[in-house]
């Protein structure tokens, strides 16, 4: 017991250490620090206050919006205390019987809050009202209510913007944990695999990756981000994904490939990262959204493929079997591109995992 929590400790602390260490994390989310802005850029951000309050935290909204109506209700019953005290209309004034207010049954800092909620929130209780014998009561009515619109508009803007933005359907695409290299029909790949969980469509979907990594140039110039292009096929081909089950995506290693000079032994000490992009538009929705995902060489697997997870039960559906998503099983596999394309016989093969409750049904018969 005591070896298997120190285990998920060491897990635990090597997560965190990789996580500080990635461009990307695993949920698309961009480790990235920006320093020494300047105060005229700083005051830019409040100018666009808009996409700042958008894209503010939930719990600061929530708190925004309870001050500004509470503060709201509170600064109209003090102009509501203040008329009412200019008009005589208060109790410590003693005003006469046959007195006229400027609203009625307002005569105290208490009922003018009262009133002032009543007047925004369009209760109309009906024990305090205008009288038309008060111009600016009527003119600071007309004013009150305006406002009131104009808040409710504002912040009821606002979290509907949260509510449906695009990033939080991007929460339903899922990518494989792990990626592996091994060999599909006479190609040495590099593959992942995505997956929508749910069965609306993404529309118009397309993957392209970025490698990062440090290239030092000829001349001594170090490039800390240098990006290369990597392009990403499925059997179909690679623009406008017919998404409606999970992908297996891959790039081929060829001569081109930053991973042609990487071989079995080398990958774990490479230093590079490859950010996976993937732009959709969502079919409910029409809003366009960027799921994002990386992998490090802690976290592709040399000599493995996915196991199946699409089958045809004896009615002839489709079935998915999302258990087996992440699983993979060991292959055949060259030593390193260089074997590969050279018709080599340097194969790795490794112990992998297995999921007997995964059936394939042969519908042939």
């Amino acid at each position: 017991m005591v070896l298997g929590i120190r285990k998920r400790i060491q897990n635990h602390l090597a997560e965190r250490r990789l996580s500080k260490i990635r461009l990307v994390s695993k949920d698309g989310r961009c480790n990235i620090n920006i320093g020494n802005v300047k105060y005229n850029n700083r005051f830019a951000l409040f100018a666009d206050f808009w996409t700042s309050f958008v894209e503010t935290r939930w719990r600061f909204v929530l708190i925004v919006f309870v001050t500004t109506h509470s503060l709201n209700w509170f600064i109209f019953s003090l102009v509501w205390y203040w008329l009412a005290k200019n008009n005589g209309d208060l109790l410590w004034q003693n005003p006469l019987q046959n007195h006229t207010p400027c609203a009625l049954n307002v005569f105290g800092l208490t009922s003018s809050f009262l009133f002032s909620l009543e007047t925004q929130t369009k209760i109309g209780y009906g024990v305090r009202a205008i009288t038309p014998q008060c111009p600016g009561g009527i003119t600071l009515f007309m004013i009150e209510s305006l406002y009131s619109e104009l808040i409710t508009c504002l912040m009821g803007g606002v979290i509907l913007a949260k509510i449906s933005l695009p990033k939080k359907r991007a929460k339903a695409i899922t990518f494989s944990d792990e990626a592996v290299i091994c060999q599909k029909e006479d190609f040495l790949c590099f593959m992942f695999r995505v997956a929508n969980l749910r069965k609306t469509l993404m529309v118009g979907s397309k993957i392209y990756g970025k490698l990062f990594r440090t290239t030092v140039k000829p001349d001594g110039e170090t490039i800390i981000m240098d990006q290369i292009n990597i392009e990403f096929l499925v059997d179909a081909g690679k623009d406008s994904l017919f998404f409606v089950c999970p992908l297996t995506l891959y790039h081929v290693i060829n001569k081109a490939s930053p991973f042609f000079d990487v071989t079995k032994d080398t990958l774990r000490q490479q230093e590079f990262e490859l950010v996976v992009f993937m732009d959709s538009t969502a079919e409910s929705t029409s809003h366009t959204c960027q799921v994002r995902t990386s992998f490090i060489p802690q976290e592709i697997l040399w000599g493995y493929n996915f196991q199946p997870i699409i089958s045809r039960d004896q009615e002839g559906k489709y079935s998915v079997d999302l258990s087996n998503f992440s699983k993979m099983s060991p292959v055949a596999t060259a030593h390193c591109a260089h074997c590969f394309h050279n018709g080599g016989h340097h194969f790795h093969i490794a112990n992998g995992l297995d999921n007997p409750g995964f059936q394939a049904i042969d519908i042939s018969k």
